[in-house]
């Protein structure tokens, strides 16, 4: 997602100032119980992802849909989505769902205040709550308008940020609470994009794991394809088909005639429901 979320220099400057160093997560977490809500059955896939800036043409879908890729995931929507989506409509989803691609929906919420850069929509202590739950409305609006049903997680994208500053990490953790609680106060499951040395770590290294999500989509970039061999968490975390891992990005690849730079991703967990 190098350049999918934000803009590429900003993401670069992000990336910088966060550093590039994994560090392991630590603590054990549960996932928010849904409470008593009757719950369209998961749609999960286990296999090979990728994602990139701008859904693709639903040309490029139909050659890529070879065996190499099984699901791809978009950007539904977010004051900080970093590209234009003139092809990812409701017609496409329709017809790339047709086709057998399963779909992985983003959205570029609001960024951390202490992150470097100016994104367009930021976190502040003061409106972290009410903006968690304007945006997750917003989330669930652009979701259903594109055909992913209710029973569809949407993945929250939080870039990196100095989680050692307790007033930016609480005002995250607010933010992220309020967008899951919204979320799923509408049938969407909770999802989250964070980097294993900051934003997720933030979320899995939590004392308080109420409304936090429950599933987790972790990057780290050690090109190995897997989300058990170098899960950087605890061991009971987002077990169960729960997990999606972003291990290598910006591959410039050709599949029947199209080339898409994407990044690369190991999936085992919710995808869209668009039947």
């Amino acid at each position: 997602m190098s350049s999918h979320r934000q803009s590429r220099k900003r993401r670069y400057i992000t990336w910088a100032a966060a550093g590039a160093a994994v560090v392991a997560g630590a603590g054990i977490a549960a996932q928010t119980s849904m409470a008593a809500t009757v719950w369209p059955a998961q749609k999960t896939f286990t296999g090979r992802a990728f994602d990139t800036c701008a859904a693709p043409s639903l040309s490029a879908m139909k050659a890529w849909h070879n065996g190499t890729y099984g699901a791809a995931a978009v950007y539904i929507g977010g004051k900080n989505r970093g590209c234009a989506q003139a092809n990812l409509t409701a017609s496409w989803v329709k017809s790339v769902s047709t086709v057998g691609w399963k779909l992985i929906p983003i959205y570029v919420g609001a960024q951390p205040p202490c992150q470097t850069g100016s994104s367009p929509e930021k976190i502040s202590a003061s409106t972290a709550a009410s903006l968690g739950a304007k945006d997750a409305a917003d989330a669930v609006a652009k979701a259903s308008a594109l055909g992913m049903k209710a029973g569809s997680p949407v993945y929250l994208d939080m870039e990196s940020y100095d989680i050692t500053n307790k007033a930016c990490n609480d005002a995250v953790l607010t933010y992220v609470r309020a967008f899951d609680k919204a979320l799923r106060a509408k049938t969407y499951r909770s999802g989250y994009y964070g980097f294993t040395s900051s934003s997720a770590k933030a979320i899995a290294n939590a004392t308080d794991k109420t409304d936090l999500p429950g599933n987790m989509w972790y990057a780290l970039w050690d090109k190995q394809y897997t989300t058990t061999a170098d899960w950087p968490f605890g061991p009971t975390q987002w077990t169960n088909h729960s997990r999606g891992h972003q291990y290598m990005v910006n591959s410039k690849e050709t599949i029947g005639g199209y080339t898409i730079t994407v990044d690369r991703d190991t999936w085992d967990g919710p995808v869209a429901i668009t039947g």
